[in-house]
């Protein structure tokens, strides 16, 4: 301090000194141009010379100008008395110059000591004044004699009371003389305010004593904490005050909102609000799959915090309702929750992929919305993992809220329990690192009051992403607990920013709650402001100024830096998706010039279309094309029931046609209608398919859509099934057709006939090729293809050798061998060395005598050709037996009455069923994005959805900043 002093008054000589020389320059006819400096490099004496040889010229000059002459030696003399009497003068001036120049700057410093203080004016408005103030005293004063008489202080506190005044006093002083050693030495920095210097000059200016100035301090001091707790309590009843006002502004605002919307918005669409605008850019940029990370370019405020530290709390203290699940110690945050606050009239929160709105003042609404978002993070939560990446958006209205985008991220953890996934902790943190290096993102680092600040985890993390913190902001919870259970001194180190190495924006102070799960928010509210307006902590102590405390001052910090942010970034962000944009399409025009950008959207819905008008197509295929068809197929199921079930195991009865009608009328009770319905099902699908592939062959075919059609005819024909009532009804129509047994007219009987002798042949190429796997190659095959015969098949081939004699000898043998003759064929192959059991011989017998048989039938048909006269007049006592054709005919009526009523089915009901059930496919296809993504491949695809989404992008952030530029 005396330091300070000294150099004070050396400035102040200077000026002095400096004042005075112009004083004494102004004696000239003319104002002389130097000016006296300090005396350095000799700058002195020239000065002296210039000023004699100018004084001696004056007088000279003045002497000749009055007609005096003065003789050599006299004007020696007097020179050297006007020399003696100029340095009286001049040490005259020297002092009065000195003298006024030290007044006027000792004048200028005290004025601006002066102005450095606070303003009291308001202390004149708020004291009373004149008598009022004297009978206000003088009532204290008789008050505090009152008091003293009436109560007796015990000794004890008083002595207490002394001892922790002296005590506070010996800690204030000896503060005080180390901020004076401080001040003495020369090689510390000391940053100092402006109020301290002005303060430290006055007094060491003024010259008073240290032991004054220190009194006087002291007392300054206490009068300041006397004021600051008049401020604070001031303070408490203007946001009152404030907030009284904010509400009946709400309510005004809700009621202009309501009026506003119930308006007729018929030709007007509904203007978004600002914040609405930015979480659809948000959420546009999330699903933007690309390796382009602009999406965590944007701000947004990014919640951080240990387990259980408050993070969720102070979000629903921010958005003014409890919003999400509890647990008590168990993890609840799984997955990242993006939570949009927006103004509006009601207070409502909804998510981003549904309609429902939950009404946040209903508490079984409020009910619901917590458990949808604790189903909607165990949902996202496969795969056996504990935590997702799968963000859950939605957001929240209501009046007064503060606009801006949150994210709340799961809790980090510094041990594992073992119901967690083994990679859970290192998943946490590196999705809270994610979320950080976003460079423009709000870090909101949580920091729990009521346990030891050594033991936190998240500082580290917030220092490594942000370690100037220059977008962080600290916010220090459950500070009800703190101020039982922590130091004093240690909450003032952490919410001064000199605890933690972090640095931050601001530092705040909340209480989230009392513990209760039930406690609303307005009752946690409302014992925050309690807590702080009552703690001993903030309140009497001064530990932080009154804006560091409760969520509302929060709040209003938050939002405040969020659109700050959001204003420096967002014009960078759309130039670079201008310049995206701009390479995308050069991209296109590159590769399909002839083509326009069409997404996966469009794309299926010009797929629905195209499969929409085949589905019309299968209405005009002709009638005889769908009988065709229908009984190819139908031939196709029955045929093998019909040889296998009816024909043979008649064949070997001797009454045929008693055996057909009960197996015929078995059949139909029991198992044609159904094989029926499923020849006609395959029937229209086959038909279906063979549209969709002949319209492949077209000239104008996109085969982009091949995938998606073929994954849509498929799920729509596995899911369609036909009327069961259709059963029934062909159970009755094949019944009435089956009692008929006699055939019309020639024609029927040709038709019979054919179809008797194809249906033969055909069985008779699938028994032949039955036989050549069994008994090997023909000797021309065997020759032409370098092919010889296995061990077994020259063994069936001596069987059939023996069997073929067993048919020659007895051409209307029956289905079956006797035992005589397998001991026969056995015999006379042991002859030749073969060596077979009758097993062997039977089952090499089935297929030999079924081309037997076939073979035989085949003849009869040849025979029964001409014989439809014969059998009109003869009827079943024929010579020529043609029960087959009339078997055959039977079964060929039943066909086509068959294929008759299911071709009316499948035009007048099936295919619009069909039609439905593709429909319902689309729908559901079109509503799964992976599908669609899986289906509709290529790179035309995947360049144009990504244009088409760079582009949506842009519009909307240009739509964003349009209006907040109209905002500003």
């Amino acid at each position: 301090m005396l330091r300070i002093y000294q150099n004070t008054y050396r400035r102040t000589a200077r000026k002095a000194v400096v004042y005075s020389t112009k004083v004494i320059c102004c004696n000239h006819s003319t104002l002389c141009n130097i000016t006296r400096q300090p005396r350095r490099n000799g700058a002195g004496a020239q000065w002296e010379q210039h000023h004699s040889r100018s004084h001696e010229q004056f007088l000279l000059a003045g002497n000749q100008a009055r007609g005096w002459t003065i003789p050599p030696h006299s004007r020696g003399y007097g020179m050297f008395v006007v020399r003696i009497l100029k340095g009286a003068l001049k040490l005259r001036y020297l002092v009065l110059g000195g003298a006024i120049g030290g007044g006027v700057s000792l004048s200028k410093k005290y004025e601006e000591w002066k102005e450095g203080l606070p303003d009291m004016k308001w202390l004149e408005v708020a004291l009373p004044q004149g008598e009022r103030w004297s009978q206000f005293s003088q009532n204290l004063i008789e008050m505090g004699s009152v008091v003293k008489n009436a109560i007796d202080i015990d000794p004890r506190l008083k002595q207490l009371g002394e001892d922790k005044l002296s005590e506070w006093r010996s800690w204030f002083d000896s503060r005080l003389d180390d901020a004076i050693e401080a001040a003495d030495y020369q090689g510390n920095q000391i940053v100092e305010t402006k109020e301290d210097i002005r303060s430290k000059t006055t007094v060491a200016a003024l010259g008073i004593p240290a032991d004054e100035s220190r009194k006087k301090y002291e007392k300054l001091q206490s009068q300041v904490e006397t004021l600051q707790t008049e401020i604070m309590n001031v303070q408490i009843k203007y946001q009152k005050e404030l907030e009284k006002m904010e509400k009946e502004n709400r309510e005004l605002r809700q009621q202009y909102l309501i009026l506003k919307t119930n308006k007729k918005t018929t030709a007007k669409r509904i203007k978004k609000s600002l914040i609405d605008m930015y979480s659809e850019v948000l959420d546009e940029l999330s699903g933007y799959d690309t390796g382009y990370t602009m999406a965590d370019h944007l701000p947004r405020v990014v919640v951080v915090g240990d387990q259980s530290s408050g993070k969720t709390s102070v979000l629903e203290s921010i958005a003014k309702a409890r919003i999400f699940p509890r647990g008590s110690g168990e993890m609840m945050t799984r997955a990242p929750v993006k939570v949009t606050l927006a103004e509006g009239p009601y207070h409502v929160a909804q998510f981003r992929d549904t309609d429902r709105e939950y009404d946040l003042t209903k508490e079984s609404d409020l009910a619901d919305l917590r458990r949808e978002v604790e189903f909607r993070m165990r949902a996202s939560v496969r795969g056996g993992k504990t935590v997702s990446n799968e963000v859950i958006a939605m957001t929240v209205k209501g009046p007064g809220l503060q606009r801006m985008v949150l994210v709340d991220l799961p809790g980090i953890i510094s041990t594992m329990t073992v119901d967690m996934a083994s990679d859970t902790k290192d998943s946490i943190h590196q999705m809270t690192k994610h979320y950080m290096s976003n460079p423009n993102a709000i870090i909101l680092c949580i920091q729990d009051g009521s346990v030891d600040a050594e033991r936190s985890n998240v500082t580290d993390l917030v220092m490594q992403c942000d370690p100037l913190g220059r977008r962080t902001i600290f916010v220090l919870t459950k500070v009800d607990l703190a101020e039982e259970l922590a130091d004093p001194e240690r909450i003032r180190k952490i919410l001064s920013g000199k605890l933690f190495p972090m640095k931050a924006l601001g530092y705040y102070a909340v209480v989230t709650g009392r513990g209760r799960k039930d406690d609303s928010i307005d009752a946690i509210r409302q014992y925050e402001e309690d807590f702080f307006k009552n703690s001993k902590l903030f309140h009497r102590r001064g530990v932080i100024m009154p804006h560091q405390v409760t969520s509302r001052n929060l709040s209003l910090a938050v939002s405040d830096r969020f659109w700050k942010m959001v204003r420096e970034t967002i014009e960078q962000q759309a130039d670079a998706f201008k310049a995206t944009r701009f390479n995308l399409e050069t991209e296109w025009k590159n590769n399909f010039p002839r083509l326009r950008e069409s997404g996966r959207d469009e794309l299926f819905d010009k797929a629905k279309g195209e499969i929409l008008d085949e589905v019309v197509t299968l209405s005009q295929i002709s009638a005889k094309k769908w009988d065709d068809a229908l009984t190819a197929k139908l031939w196709e199921k029955l045929s093998n029931y019909v040889f296998e079930n009816v024909y043979l195991p008649a064949a070997q009865s001797d009454s045929f046609n008693t055996m057909v009608d009960i197996k015929l009328r078995q059949w139909a009770e029991q198992a044609l209608p159904a094989k029926s319905v499923e020849a006609g099902w395959e029937a229209l699908q086959q038909e279906f398919i063979s549209l969709m592939e002949r319209a492949k062959k077209a000239h104008d075919h996109d085969n982009v859509f091949d995938q998606l059609k073929a994954a849509v005819v498929d799920e729509a024909i596995r899911r369609h099934s036909w009327e069961d009532k259709a059963i029934d009804m062909l159970r009755v129509i094949q019944l009435n057709t089956l009692e008929d047994r006699f055939v019309h007219d020639k024609t029927e009987w040709d038709q019979a006939v054919k179809f008797l002798e194809n249906s033969v042949n055909t069985k008779l190429v699938q028994t032949d090729e039955t036989l050549s796997q069994m008994f090997g190659p023909g000797p021309w095959t065997r020759f032409a293809h370098w092919k010889s015969l296995t061990q077994d098949q020259q063994k069936r081939r001596s069987v059939k050798g023996e069997l073929d004699k067993i048919l020659k000898n007895d051409v209307k043998h029956l289905p079956s061998l006797s035992y005589d003759e397998l001991t026969t064929v056995r015999k006379n192959l042991q002859r030749d060395n073969v060596e077979v059991d009758t097993d062997y011989i039977r089952q090499t017998w089935f297929p030999v005598y079924r081309k037997h048989f076939l073979q035989q039938a085949l003849q009869r048909a040849k025979e029964c050709r001409k014989a439809y006269y014969l059998y009109t007049q003869q009827g079943a006592e024929c010579e020529v037996s043609c029960s087959d054709v009339v078997l055959f005919w039977r079964i060929q009526q039943v066909i086509k009455v068959t294929g008759n009523a299911l071709r009316q089915q499948v035009i007048n009901r099936e295919a619009r069923r069909l039609d439905k059930e593709i429909k319902a496919v689309l729908d559901e296809f079109s509503d799964d994005e992976e599908r669609k993504a899986h289906l509709l491949t290529g790179k035309r695809v995947q360049l144009a959805e990504e244009l088409i989404k760079v582009r949506q992008i842009q519009e909307k952030l240009e739509e964003f900043i349009n209006s907040l530029n109209q905002e500003k």
